[in-house]
C-alpha cells in the first residue's frame, strides 16, 4: 500500500496564507491604479486591461485543459500577469497587442517552463518585451490623459532628448497627470496598494527600497550638467519604477528568497534601470532591468544562501601545520 502521507523533518511552519489568497490580494492592490488609468485615458484604457486579462486567463485555462493539468485559473496568477502586462501598455494599442502579450506570457514565459512557480523571468514583462520587439511603433505612442488623439511624450522621453524646459511638475507626476503607460502614471494610486502589501507582509521593504534609491543615488550623481546635477525625484516619480519595483521586481519566483539577496537584486535592478536611461537608446529601462536581474537570481542565491537551521559555522584551519 503507498503512503499517502509524507510527514517531513521539523521544523513545521504553519500559516493561513496561500498562493490564491497571496494573489487575489496581489490584484486587489492593483486595482486602483487601474481605476486612475481608466480615470485619466478613458475607454481605451479598460478594454486594453480587459481584453489582457481574458486573454491571460483563456490561455492558462486551455493550456492546462490541453496538457490534462489541474485547471488552476481561479488562483489569481493568470488575471494577475493579464494586469501587469495592460498596465505596461498605453491605452490606445489595438485589442489584439494586450491578446497576444498576454499568450505569450502565459504559454512561453510561465508554462513553457512547467508552469506557475517554476518560471525564471517575470512573465508579464517578458509578454511586454516581446511586443517592444516585434511591435515597437505601438507601444512608444502614448495618450495625453484628458485627450482622445492628442499624443505627448513620456516625461522620460523629454528627458532624453534634453527638453528641460518642458519637465513635468512633480505634483502632476505624483497624481498622474503625464503621457505613459495604464498603470504606471498614478504614483499615489501604486502607492495605496504596496503600502497595504508591506503592511500585510506579502512583500518586504528590501527590494523596493534599494531599487529607488539606486535609481535616485545613480541618477543624480550622473546628471546632465555633470557630476551630483542629477534631477533624482525626477527619474523616481517618472515611468515604471514604482510599479516595477513594488509589483513585478518583488516577485516570490523570480526573485531570491534572503534579505540580503534582495537587497542585492534591488541595487542591480537600480543600477541597470539607471544606465539604459541615461546612456541607452531606450528611455525607460525598468523592464529590462528586472528580467536581466531575474536572470542572475539563480547566481545571487547561490552566494546568499542561508546557514542551515540548526548547523555552525565552518571554523577557518589555524596553527603552521606543523
Amino acid at each position: 500500500m503507498n503512503n499517502r502521507l509524507t510527514v517531513l523533518s521539523s521544523p513545521h511552519l504553519h500559516s493561513r496564507e496561500s498562493v490564491p489568497r497571496i494573489m487575489w490580494t496581489v490584484v486587489a492592490c492593483l486595482i486602483p491604479a487601474g481605476a486612475a488609468g481608466v480615470y485619466l485615458f478613458g475607454m481605451p484604457a479598460l478594454r486594453t486591461i480587459a481584453w489582457a486579462a481574458v486573454a491571460a486567463v483563456a490561455c492558462e485555462w486551455i493550456i492546462q485543459k490541453l496538457t490534462k493539468k489541474k485547471i488552476t485559473v481561479t488562483d489569481g496568477s493568470a488575471i494577475m500577469t493579464g494586469l501587469l502586462l495592460a498596465y505596461n501598455l498605453p491605452a490606445d494599442v489595438p485589442f489584439w497587442i494586450p491578446v497576444l502579450g498576454s499568450i505569450f506570457a502565459v504559454a512561453i514565459a510561465k508554462h513553457a517552463f512547467g508552469g506557475l512557480g517554476q518560471n525564471i523571468f517575470n512573465p508579464a514583462l517578458v509578454g511586454r518585451a516581446f511586443l517592444v520587439a516585434s511591435w515597437p511603433k505601438y507601444l512608444t505612442v502614448f495618450t495625453k490623459p484628458g485627450y482622445d488623439a492628442v499624443t505627448s511624450a513620456t516625461p522620460l522621453a523629454m528627458l532624453k532628448e534634453g527638453r528641460l524646459a518642458e519637465q513635468i511638475p512633480y505634483l502632476d507626476l505624483f497624481l498622474g497627470r503625464r503621457a505613459g503607460c495604464i498603470g504606471e502614471v498614478c504614483i499615489v494610486a501604486l502607492a495605496a496598494g504596496a503600502l497595504f502589501l508591506l503592511i500585510r507582509g506579502y512583500i518586504s521593504w528590501h527590494i523596493p527600497a534599494s531599487f529607488i534609491a539606486t535609481v535616485g543615488i545613480f541618477t543624480y550623481i550622473f546628471g546632465p550638467k555633470g557630476f551630483f546635477t542629477g534631477d533624482w525625484l525626477f527619474h523616481i516619480l517618472s515611468g515604471g519604477l514604482i510599479l516595477g519595483a513594488f509589483f513585478m521586481a518583488t516577485d516570490y519566483v523570480t526573485s531570491p528568497p534572503t534579505a540580503r539577496g534582495h537587497l542585492i537584486f534591488g541595487v542591480g535592478c537600480g543600477i541597470l534601470t539607471s544606465v539604459i536611461r541615461l546612456w541607452g537608446g531606450y528611455p525607460e529601462g525598468v523592464s529590462y532591468a528586472i528580467l536581466m536581474m531575474n536572470a542572475a537570481t539563480p547566481l545571487i542565491d547561490r552566494f546568499t544562501k542561508p546557514r542551515i537551521y540548526g548547523t555552525a559555522k565552518r571554523k577557518k584551519a589555524t596553527g603552521t601545520g606543523v
